[in-house]
Formats: structure tokens, C-alpha cells, sequence
């Protein structure tokens, strides 16, 4: 099972969040796309442009950013959050 935490951030408090599931076999870059999408639609937002930085640090770390440059229109937020709360299981 694949989750992700998404999170919207204001002054430093926590004003929505949601966690996405998906348990099917697609790679973990769909998964977490696919979610983030979910989750956008879920918040009623236009989904956000992976910047380099934003990239590298899910790499890193396997959370990320959006703060108001990711995003195409005004948001009343200071930033949205994803985090790889779990992971699939490979089995070999």
C-alpha cells in the first residue's frame, strides 16, 4: 500500500490535510502524482509545478514543498506539503 500526506499550511498551523491511498502496481512517481492530483481536487486547488528544489527534496527526503511560486493562481496559504507516510513492499 502506497500513502501520501498532503497538507496545507498557514501561519504555521495546519489547516487541511488529507492522506491519498493507492494500492495499485503503478510506478511510484504515477502513485505519488496521481495523488497529489486527488488531493488538489479534494482542496479545490490547481495542482502545483514541480520546481527543481521541489524535485530534489522529494528525492532527499521523500517530502516536499509547494509554496507560492509552484502554483499558477493566488492561493490563501503560505505552502502545501506531501509526504510518503508508506511505501509499497517489494518482494523478491
Amino acid at each position: 500500500m502506497f500513502r501520501l500526506w498532503v497538507r496545507e499550511w498557514r501561519d504555521n498551523r495546519l489547516v487541511k490535510d488529507t492522506v491519498i491511498e493507492d494500492s495499485s502496481n503503478d510506478t511510484r512517481t504515477h502513485k505519488v502524482l496521481r495523488a497529489l492530483e486527488q488531493a488538489c481536487v479534494e482542496f479545490d486547488l490547481a495542482v502545483p509545478v514541480w520546481l527543481d528544489a521541489t524535485i530534489r527534496d522529494f528525492r532527499r527526503h521523500a517530502r516536499a514543498r509547494f509554496s507560492r511560486d509552484a502554483f499558477m493562481e493566488e492561493i490563501d496559504f503560505d505552502y502545501l506539503e506531501i509526504y510518503v507516510i508508506e511505501e509499497d513492499e517489494w518482494v523478491i
